[in-house]
């Protein structure tokens, strides 16, 4: 009978399934191309990343999105060579993890487990756009929601006065 009780007592595992990803817009201008430009270009990439996240209608679904919108200019010069903007959507089965770490749970460990599938996505645009295959580096979404509270935390003083 302890065992029972031990074992009730012990806090039940977060579970966490991805039902599904997809690419929800997308946009690739090759702008070097259009202006007829060529050549060996030293490219200077720039990405900018936003996540969302919400409460889908079924029990226990939710959905993250990572949105990259990423510039590559000439390094000799103001030139855009390219811009790539992707809306990418991870679909996750989510239990047994407490109301209070949701919002966290939701922008930094869902993004991260389709992270990935992203990173793949912009390197097959960059590379059949005629461009060297863009490998974006590993993301710490730990560190961008510590920076996005403590931005919001910044905010909310001015919003009072």
């Amino acid at each position: 009978m302890a065992e029972n009780e031990a074992a009730a007592q012990q806090p039940t595992p977060p579970v966490m399934r991805v039902l599904g990803q997809y690419v929800r817009d997308m946009s690739f201008e090759n702008i070097m191309a259009q202006q007829g430009g060529a050549g060996d270009v030293q490219p200077d990439v720039q990405v900018q990343v936003n996540l969302d996240a919400k409460k889908r209608g079924a029990d226990h679904q939710f959905e993250t999105a990572i949105k990259l919108n990423i510039t590559s200019k000439a390094k000799d010069g103001d030139a855009v060579l390219f811009v790539l903007e992707v809306d990418y959507v991870g679909i996750f089965h989510i239990e047994n993890v407490p109301e209070d770490q949701m919002h966290p749970f939701l922008l930094i460990e869902c993004p991260r487990m389709i992270f990935p599938f992203l990173r793949r996505v912009v390197s097959d645009v960059t590379r059949d756009g005629g461009f060297p295959p863009l490998n974006l580096e590993t993301i710490d979404f730990v560190s961008m929601y510590r920076n996005e509270i403590a931005r919001r935390q910044a905010e909310q003083p001015r919003a009072d006065a």
